[in-house]
């Protein structure tokens, strides 16, 4: 039986991104496990953006760890390219925030209140100027805001960079693999089993498991962490060429331009378990969002629509660290909307 130094339970982008700062850190042998295909969940169907800013009310811990995050990418984004050859598309091009309706610019007005007291970048544009930056957004917008540190990521490229990492520095990653439980000797986790029975032994254990945590058992007994999903769907409009050179946000939804030509709107969020189809429901909704933001969508075709299933814990924050009178078992969960960045 192979014994794994390092087992991570998750090849999203959590597990991944962790099996090459083991790696780089000189780790012995990792295998990764995934229950279905590599980077195909939760990670492959977000919008990759890096935004902070435009995702607080409030600065506390929670926002320094995002926003700390958000400053380690260009230096990851140049050390992946390095080490894989792949560019991850990452763009500085800011990120912009619209207001419709009375409500929109009060809720924009307490945002840059807030940001600009706490010494953060952020700049309040009127009508004219947000037009003067996105020419394609609607005539109706009131007000605006620009965080010019909130960034985006293209999502599939990160994860093809962290895929062809682990290739290059021999992590294993073991697909259709669904763990069921760990198996635990007192204080200590010898491995994990799945539905067949299959034994993964390992010194260490990271659950990296998403929206799935709260399925595995320790042992016989249920995991004491809760975790749920909340499904995301997304669809994607494919143009001709790139009309907006930023991500744009209401505050009912989000449009991104990606290389190509595509422009991606999300993201509805629905306590619907583990379902991951699309409805005519979500995807109107979504559609509605983005001709709220630039109408001439309303003429263009929706060339794809999928979902994604965020992991949320009950107080809403991630779980991270090593868990509770278990040596060698460490949680990497729960990061809900925020799991790229």
């Amino acid at each position: 039986m192979k014994i794994s130094d390092v087992l991570i339970i998750g090849a999203g982008v959590i597990g991944l991104s962790i099996a090459r700062e083991l790696r780089k850190r000189g780790a012995g042998r990792i295998t990764v496990l995934e229950k279905g295909k590599a980077a195909r969940e939760a990670s492959w169907a977000a919008a990759g953006m890096l935004a902070p800013q435009a995702e607080t009310d409030a600065i506390d811990d929670f926002y320094e760890l995002c926003s700390g995050s958000r400053d380690l990418y260009p230096e990851f984004a140049d050390q992946l390219l390095e080490e894989t050859g792949v560019n991850i598309e990452f763009d500085r091009s800011g990120t912009m925030y619209l207001a419709f309706t009375d409500e929109d610019v009060e809720e924009i007005e307490r945002r840059f209140t807030c940001q600009r007291c706490a010494g953060l970048s952020v700049e309040s544009l009127s009508a004219t100027e947000c037009r003067g930056l996105e020419p394609g957004i609607s005539k109706d917008v009131r007000d605006g805001l620009l965080f010019a540190n909130d960034w985006q990521v293209e999502n599939r490229k990160l994860l093809e960079a962290l895929i062809e990492f682990s290739r290059i520095g021999e992590i294993e990653i073991i697909e259709d693999t669904a763990v069921t439980d760990l198996a635990i000797d007192g204080y200590e986790i010898r491995g994990a089993r799945t539905g067949e029975g299959h034994l993964f032994a390992a010194g260490q254990v990271v659950l990296a498991t998403g929206a799935w945590t709260s399925l595995i058992k320790i042992g016989e007994l249920a995991l004491p962490v809760q975790v749920k999903p909340i499904r995301g769907q997304m669809i994607c409009y494919q143009q001709s060429e790139q009309r907006f050179q930023r991500v744009i946000y209401s505050p009912r939804g989000y449009i991104v331009p990606r290389a190509g030509g595509r422009l991606l709107a999300g993201a509805t969020v629905e306590d619907v378990g583990f379902d991951t189809s699309n409805t005519m429901r979500g995807v109107d909704a979504l559609m509605a969002n983005a001709v709220e933001i630039a109408p001439d969508l309303a003429d263009a075709d929706v060339s794809q629509q999928w979902a994604g299933l965020r992991p949320i814990a009950k107080d809403g924050l991630p779980l991270i660290g090593r868990f509770a009178n278990v040596g060698n078992l460490f949680l990497a969960t729960a990061h809900y909307r925020n799991g790229i960045l």
